[in-house]
Protein backbone atom coordinates (compact mmCIF):
# COMPACT_ATOMS: atom_id res chain seq x y z
CA UNK A 1 0.00 0.00 0.00
CA UNK A 2 1.61 3.18 -0.93
CA UNK A 3 1.45 6.15 1.34
CA UNK A 4 0.23 9.33 0.54
CA UNK A 5 1.85 12.87 1.81
CA UNK A 6 0.22 16.00 2.44
CA UNK A 7 0.66 19.19 1.06
CA UNK A 8 2.70 19.99 4.53
CA UNK A 9 5.30 16.73 4.44
CA UNK A 10 5.57 17.87 0.31
CA UNK A 11 6.64 21.32 1.31
CA UNK A 12 9.00 20.36 3.92
CA UNK A 13 10.91 17.88 1.80
CA UNK A 14 10.93 20.77 -0.93
CA UNK A 15 12.20 23.36 1.78
CA UNK A 16 14.58 20.39 3.05
CA UNK A 17 16.44 19.45 -0.51
CA UNK A 18 16.68 23.66 -0.78
CA UNK A 19 18.76 24.29 2.11
CA UNK A 20 20.61 21.00 1.96
CA UNK A 21 19.80 19.59 5.49
CA UNK A 22 18.53 16.45 4.14
CA UNK A 23 20.99 14.61 4.86
CA UNK A 24 22.66 15.56 8.11
CA UNK A 25 26.08 15.01 8.44
CA UNK A 26 27.94 12.35 10.93
CA UNK A 27 28.51 14.19 14.24
CA UNK A 28 32.24 14.20 15.22
CA UNK A 29 32.52 13.59 18.87
CA UNK A 30 35.48 16.65 20.20
CA UNK A 31 38.42 15.30 22.15
CA UNK A 32 38.44 15.83 25.75
CA UNK A 33 40.82 18.16 27.24
CA UNK A 34 42.27 19.11 30.49
CA UNK A 35 44.39 21.66 32.09
CA UNK A 36 48.13 20.29 32.51
CA UNK A 37 48.67 20.20 35.99
CA UNK A 38 52.40 21.16 36.46
CA UNK A 39 52.57 19.28 40.14
CA UNK A 40 52.17 15.62 38.01
CA UNK A 41 55.32 16.52 35.82
CA UNK A 42 57.66 14.28 36.59
CA UNK A 43 56.36 11.84 39.26
CA UNK A 44 58.04 8.22 39.22
CA UNK A 45 55.85 5.89 37.11
CA UNK A 46 53.73 2.77 38.77
CA UNK A 47 56.72 0.22 37.85
CA UNK A 48 59.45 2.57 39.64
CA UNK A 49 57.20 2.68 42.34
CA UNK A 50 56.89 -0.88 43.32
CA UNK A 51 60.46 -0.80 43.21
CA UNK A 52 60.90 1.53 45.50
CA UNK A 53 58.43 0.10 47.69
CA UNK A 54 59.98 -2.85 47.89
CA UNK A 55 62.94 -1.89 49.03
CA UNK A 56 61.15 0.01 52.24
CA UNK A 57 59.07 -2.97 52.66
CA UNK A 58 62.92 -4.26 53.62
CA UNK A 59 63.46 -1.48 55.85
CA UNK A 60 60.58 -1.95 57.94
CA UNK A 61 61.01 -5.50 58.26
CA UNK A 62 64.04 -4.77 59.40
CA UNK A 63 63.33 -1.85 61.07
CA UNK A 64 60.83 -4.75 63.47
CA UNK A 65 63.73 -6.30 64.29
CA UNK A 66 65.80 -4.00 65.23
CA UNK A 67 63.77 -1.68 67.83
CA UNK A 68 62.11 -5.18 68.68
CA UNK A 69 65.57 -6.15 69.61
CA UNK A 70 66.40 -2.83 71.76
CA UNK A 71 62.84 -2.44 73.45
CA UNK A 72 62.34 -6.14 74.10
CA UNK A 73 58.78 -5.51 73.06
CA UNK A 74 57.13 -6.95 70.49
CA UNK A 75 57.06 -3.89 67.78
CA UNK A 76 56.51 -4.07 64.22
CA UNK A 77 56.82 -1.80 61.78
CA UNK A 78 54.93 -2.59 57.97
CA UNK A 79 54.55 0.10 55.01
CA UNK A 80 51.31 1.07 53.90
CA UNK A 81 51.92 3.49 51.03
CA UNK A 82 54.05 5.07 48.51
CA UNK A 83 53.21 8.54 46.63
CA UNK A 84 54.37 11.61 45.71
CA UNK A 85 52.75 14.95 46.56
CA UNK A 86 54.41 18.54 47.48
CA UNK A 87 55.61 19.33 50.38
CA UNK A 88 52.97 22.28 51.55
CA UNK A 89 50.74 19.36 50.74
CA UNK A 90 52.38 16.72 53.09
CA UNK A 91 51.95 19.76 56.03
CA UNK A 92 48.42 20.06 55.62
CA UNK A 93 47.83 16.29 56.28
CA UNK A 94 49.35 15.91 59.34
CA UNK A 95 47.56 16.35 62.95
CA UNK A 96 48.75 20.00 64.77
CA UNK A 97 49.75 17.96 67.65
CA UNK A 98 52.96 15.67 66.74
CA UNK A 99 56.23 14.79 66.85
CA UNK A 100 58.22 16.36 64.08
CA UNK A 101 62.42 15.33 63.42
CA UNK A 102 64.55 16.62 60.45
CA UNK A 103 66.96 13.82 59.02
CA UNK A 104 70.57 15.15 57.23
CA UNK A 105 71.05 13.70 53.87
CA UNK A 106 74.69 13.78 53.64
CA UNK A 107 76.45 14.74 51.12
CA UNK A 108 73.91 16.47 49.10
CA UNK A 109 72.67 18.89 51.85
CA UNK A 110 69.14 18.55 51.67
CA UNK A 111 66.78 16.99 54.35
CA UNK A 112 64.19 14.46 55.16
CA UNK A 113 61.21 14.96 57.38
CA UNK A 114 60.00 12.31 60.11
CA UNK A 115 56.52 12.32 61.77
CA UNK A 116 55.67 10.15 64.56
CA UNK A 117 52.31 9.83 65.58
CA UNK A 118 52.09 10.26 69.70
CA UNK A 119 50.09 7.36 70.15
CA UNK A 120 53.19 5.57 69.20
CA UNK A 121 55.81 8.22 70.54
CA UNK A 122 54.71 8.27 74.42
CA UNK A 123 54.66 4.54 74.75
CA UNK A 124 58.13 4.27 73.15
CA UNK A 125 59.09 6.62 75.75
CA UNK A 126 57.59 4.75 78.65
CA UNK A 127 59.18 1.65 77.32
CA UNK A 128 62.78 3.42 77.52
CA UNK A 129 62.43 5.09 80.67
CA UNK A 130 61.54 1.66 82.02
CA UNK A 131 57.64 1.09 82.08
CA UNK A 132 55.67 -1.06 80.08
CA UNK A 133 54.16 1.20 77.25
CA UNK A 134 50.91 0.65 77.89
CA UNK A 135 47.81 2.87 78.55
CA UNK A 136 46.14 5.60 77.10
CA UNK A 137 48.76 8.37 75.51
CA UNK A 138 48.60 11.97 77.32
CA UNK A 139 46.78 14.81 75.26
CA UNK A 140 49.57 17.59 75.21
CA UNK A 141 53.25 17.51 73.10
CA UNK A 142 56.20 16.31 74.20
CA UNK A 143 58.68 17.80 76.63
CA UNK A 144 62.35 18.44 75.99
CA UNK A 145 63.33 15.74 78.41
CA UNK A 146 61.09 13.06 76.58
CA UNK A 147 62.41 13.94 73.08
CA UNK A 148 65.96 13.79 74.09
CA UNK A 149 64.83 10.36 75.30
CA UNK A 150 63.07 9.96 71.83
CA UNK A 151 66.20 10.36 69.77
CA UNK A 152 67.66 7.04 70.22
CA UNK A 153 64.81 5.74 68.26
CA UNK A 154 65.24 7.98 65.65
CA UNK A 155 69.04 7.13 65.68
CA UNK A 156 67.86 3.40 64.74
CA UNK A 157 65.18 4.38 62.10
CA UNK A 158 68.14 6.55 60.57
CA UNK A 159 70.58 3.75 60.59
CA UNK A 160 68.15 1.54 59.01
CA UNK A 161 67.18 4.16 56.50
CA UNK A 162 70.91 4.42 55.55
CA UNK A 163 71.31 0.63 55.09
CA UNK A 164 68.36 0.37 52.81
CA UNK A 165 69.21 3.58 50.83
CA UNK A 166 73.41 2.27 50.61
CA UNK A 167 72.67 2.45 46.70
CA UNK A 168 73.47 5.82 46.90
CA UNK A 169 76.46 7.02 49.00
CA UNK A 170 74.26 8.69 51.13
CA UNK A 171 74.13 9.72 55.35
CA UNK A 172 70.84 9.42 57.09
CA UNK A 173 71.91 11.85 60.42
CA UNK A 174 69.61 12.97 63.20
CA UNK A 175 69.79 16.44 63.64
CA UNK A 176 66.96 17.69 65.76
CA UNK A 177 63.00 17.79 66.68
CA UNK A 178 61.38 20.10 64.82
CA UNK A 179 58.22 22.78 65.75
CA UNK A 180 55.55 22.70 63.20
CA UNK A 181 56.60 25.99 62.80
CA UNK A 182 60.35 25.29 61.66
CA UNK A 183 59.32 22.66 59.43
CA UNK A 184 57.60 24.97 57.15
CA UNK A 185 61.09 26.29 56.48
CA UNK A 186 62.56 22.69 55.85
CA UNK A 187 61.49 22.93 51.89
CA UNK A 188 59.30 25.02 49.60
CA UNK A 189 55.93 24.05 49.78
CA UNK A 190 55.68 23.41 45.88
CA UNK A 191 58.55 21.36 46.69
CA UNK A 192 57.74 17.39 45.07
CA UNK A 193 58.77 14.96 47.39
CA UNK A 194 58.09 11.36 48.14
CA UNK A 195 55.96 10.31 50.71
CA UNK A 196 56.54 6.76 52.43
CA UNK A 197 53.53 5.94 55.40
CA UNK A 198 54.31 2.76 57.54
CA UNK A 199 52.08 1.46 60.57
CA UNK A 200 53.81 0.89 63.77
CA UNK A 201 52.38 -1.52 66.19
CA UNK A 202 53.92 -2.11 69.59
CA UNK A 203 51.63 -3.62 72.32
CA UNK A 204 48.72 -2.25 72.70
CA UNK A 205 49.15 1.38 70.57
CA UNK A 206 48.98 1.69 67.02
CA UNK A 207 50.35 5.07 64.66
CA UNK A 208 51.47 6.34 61.62
CA UNK A 209 55.39 7.07 60.80
CA UNK A 210 55.73 9.39 58.23
CA UNK A 211 59.28 9.36 56.19
CA UNK A 212 58.99 12.94 53.71
CA UNK A 213 62.10 12.80 51.31
CA UNK A 214 62.57 15.51 48.05
CA UNK A 215 62.06 14.13 45.13
CA UNK A 216 65.64 15.13 43.58
CA UNK A 217 67.13 12.41 46.01
CA UNK A 218 64.35 9.62 45.80
CA UNK A 219 64.80 9.84 41.95
CA UNK A 220 68.53 9.61 42.42
CA UNK A 221 67.98 6.48 44.08
CA UNK A 222 65.61 5.03 41.55
CA UNK A 223 68.31 5.38 39.38
CA UNK A 224 70.52 3.47 40.88
CA UNK A 225 68.05 0.97 40.99
CA UNK A 226 67.57 0.60 37.25
CA UNK A 227 71.51 0.35 37.24
CA UNK A 228 71.47 -2.12 39.22
CA UNK A 229 68.50 -4.21 37.67
CA UNK A 230 70.15 -3.16 34.19
CA UNK A 231 73.51 -4.79 34.94
CA UNK A 232 72.32 -7.81 36.72
CA UNK A 233 69.93 -9.62 34.41
CA UNK A 234 68.35 -12.56 35.57
CA UNK A 235 68.65 -16.11 34.18
CA UNK A 236 65.56 -17.45 32.45
CA UNK A 237 64.14 -20.66 34.36
CA UNK A 238 65.54 -23.19 31.39
CA UNK A 239 68.88 -21.60 32.37
CA UNK A 240 68.79 -21.45 36.09
CA UNK A 241 67.46 -25.46 35.46
CA UNK A 242 69.96 -26.42 33.56
CA UNK A 243 72.52 -24.97 35.99
CA UNK A 244 71.54 -26.58 39.15
CA UNK A 245 71.43 -29.82 37.16
CA UNK A 246 75.30 -29.45 36.59
CA UNK A 247 75.79 -28.01 40.09
CA UNK A 248 73.98 -31.63 41.35
CA UNK A 249 76.20 -33.56 39.30
CA UNK A 250 79.43 -32.02 40.87
CA UNK A 251 81.38 -34.64 43.32
CA UNK A 252 82.79 -33.28 46.70
CA UNK A 253 85.37 -35.16 48.59
CA UNK A 254 83.58 -37.28 51.66
CA UNK A 255 85.25 -38.93 54.54
CA UNK A 256 84.16 -41.10 57.15
CA UNK A 257 86.78 -40.52 60.23
CA UNK A 258 86.75 -40.71 63.96
CA UNK A 259 89.02 -37.35 64.59
CA UNK A 260 91.14 -36.73 67.43
CA UNK A 261 92.57 -40.27 68.56
CA UNK A 262 95.80 -40.69 70.11
CA UNK A 263 97.80 -43.80 70.05
CA UNK A 264 101.52 -44.18 72.05
CA UNK A 265 104.51 -44.02 69.56
CA UNK A 266 104.84 -47.23 71.28
CA UNK A 267 101.98 -48.60 69.13
CA UNK A 268 103.15 -46.87 66.16
CA UNK A 269 106.31 -48.56 65.96
CA UNK A 270 104.97 -52.05 66.68
CA UNK A 271 102.84 -51.84 63.21
CA UNK A 272 103.14 -54.41 61.21
CA UNK A 273 100.69 -55.90 57.87
CA UNK A 274 98.27 -57.83 60.04
CA UNK A 275 98.48 -56.19 63.02
CA UNK A 276 95.52 -54.46 65.09
CA UNK A 277 96.02 -51.36 66.35
CA UNK A 278 93.78 -50.84 69.62
CA UNK A 279 92.26 -47.04 69.41
CA UNK A 280 90.53 -46.68 72.82
CA UNK A 281 87.37 -45.91 71.52
CA UNK A 282 84.04 -47.43 72.31
CA UNK A 283 82.41 -49.22 69.71
CA UNK A 284 79.41 -47.45 70.22
CA UNK A 285 81.30 -43.80 69.44
CA UNK A 286 79.93 -42.86 65.93
CA UNK A 287 82.23 -41.70 63.16
CA UNK A 288 82.13 -38.34 61.35
CA UNK A 289 81.46 -37.88 57.91
CA UNK A 290 83.82 -34.66 56.43
CA UNK A 291 82.32 -33.37 53.62
CA UNK A 292 84.53 -31.15 51.67
CA UNK A 293 87.13 -29.95 54.73
CA UNK A 294 83.67 -29.45 56.92
CA UNK A 295 82.60 -32.05 59.39
CA UNK A 296 78.57 -32.50 58.60
CA UNK A 297 76.99 -35.56 60.35
CA UNK A 298 77.92 -38.14 62.83
CA UNK A 299 77.57 -41.70 61.14
CA UNK A 300 78.31 -45.30 62.05
CA UNK A 301 79.81 -47.81 59.14
CA UNK A 302 77.52 -49.64 56.75
CA UNK A 303 77.04 -51.76 54.13
CA UNK A 304 75.05 -51.80 50.85
CA UNK A 305 75.71 -54.84 48.96
CA UNK A 306 78.70 -55.32 48.20
CA UNK A 307 79.66 -51.76 49.03
CA UNK A 308 80.56 -49.74 52.25
CA UNK A 309 78.40 -47.04 53.50
CA UNK A 310 77.70 -44.46 56.06
CA UNK A 311 74.02 -44.40 58.18
CA UNK A 312 73.80 -40.50 58.95
CA UNK A 313 72.79 -40.58 62.70
CA UNK A 314 73.06 -36.46 63.87
CA UNK A 315 73.81 -32.95 62.36
CA UNK A 316 76.86 -31.79 63.14
CA UNK A 317 77.38 -28.88 65.43
CA UNK A 318 80.33 -26.87 64.50
CA UNK A 319 82.04 -26.16 67.81
CA UNK A 320 82.76 -23.05 68.91
CA UNK A 321 86.24 -20.89 69.37
CA UNK A 322 86.78 -21.91 73.12
CA UNK A 323 85.86 -25.71 72.33
CA UNK A 324 88.71 -25.68 69.66
CA UNK A 325 90.88 -23.60 72.00
CA UNK A 326 90.25 -26.10 74.74
CA UNK A 327 91.30 -29.24 72.42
Amino acid sequence: MKKILSQDEIDDMIRAARSGTQGAAPTVQAPAISPWNGRLAGRIGQEHMQAINRLHQSFAHNLTHSLGAYLRIQFAAALVSGEHLTYGEFLQSIPEVTYLASCKLKPVGASALVQLDLAVAFPLIDVLLGGEGKGVAPVRGITEIEEQILETVMHIICRELQNAWQALPLEFEFEQRQHLGQVEQLMSAAEKTLLLSFEITMLESRGALNLVVPAQVSNALLRKISERTATKPRLRPEAEQRIRARLLNCAFEVELTMPHLQVPVRALLALSPGALLGLRRSTRHPATLVVAGEEMFTASVARRGPLRAAQMLSRRVKPDATEERSR
